[in-house]
């Protein structure tokens, strides 16, 4: 008999630690990813997702990490079984959500090394790792700047290596790729604003990391997310 998701997933990674990037723990950051193993059945979309619960959060443990996993069988929702993300925060065992037809967790903090397992019946998805970015924060403006509309405006931020994947947004700017350099250029017209008042404004940057799952269907992918934002707040601008 298969050992179920959740102690699979852990004895997958013990087994691959030797072969961690950075010589340490395969939960630890720069493990790398993993496309694991599985039964070729399922079709396994999952977004994992790391939010601050603090303004402008500076440290792992200022994110909350939820969890949503779509499982499909010859297209048909798979509603029963197991599906656990292990990371170095522990295991996590999701909950089917009719509603949303979707797995759903979370877990507190945010702790980059995610492994992803799927069991239902003989079907399988097992030890799919990805290794996500490393947190980032906004080092200018800071929270609760105030900053003109009428100028172009320079937003930075400190992240350790660069992600696959950045998207940048605004209140007013629809979400841009960006390159994750640590700078972006918000344009004219890219901050709400109003001519007689100030205004209040959210910036928002996203970093992400994927891995395609070898033993599931084609079309299946993991997604590891982390994003940061702050509010502004912009002057009025007297046009």
């Amino acid at each position: 008999m298969r050992l179920s998701s959740a102690v699979s997933a852990l004895a997958s990674v013990l087994v691959a630690a030797p072969l961690a990037a950075c010589g340490g723990d395969a939960l630890d950051p720069g493990a790398g990813d993993d496309p694991g193993t599985g039964s070729l059945t399922l079709l396994v979309d999952a977004a994992l997702e790391a939010t601050p619960v603090v303004t402008n959060a500076a440290s792992a443990d200022g994110f909350r990490t939820r969890f949503h996993v779509a499982v499909r069988k010859d297209d048909a929702p798979v509603t029963a079984g197991e599906v656990v993300v292990t990371s170095n925060g522990g295991a996590v065992s999701l909950t089917y959500d009719a509603g949303e037809a979707r797995w759903r967790g979370e877990q507190a903090g945010y702790h980059e090394v995610y492994v992803l397992s799927v069991t239902s019946g003989d079907d399988f998805v097992d030890g799919v790792r990805v290794d996500g970015p490393a947190p980032h924060h906004f080092t200018s403006p800071a929270a609760g700047a105030t900053v003109d509309a009428t100028a172009p405006l320079v937003v930075r931020w400190a992240r350790g290596e660069a992600a696959a994947v950045a998207r940048f947004e605004t209140e007013a700017l629809d979400e841009l790729e960006v390159a994750d350099s640590g700078t972006f250029t918000v344009p004219l017209g890219g901050l709400r604003s109003k001519p007689d008042e100030p205004e209040q404004e959210r910036i928002r940057l996203d970093r992400f990391a994927r891995v395609t799952p070898a033993g599931a269907v084609a079309g299946s992918s993991v997604r590891v997310e982390v994003r940061n934002e702050l509010t502004l707040v912009v002057a009025a601008t007297g046009l």
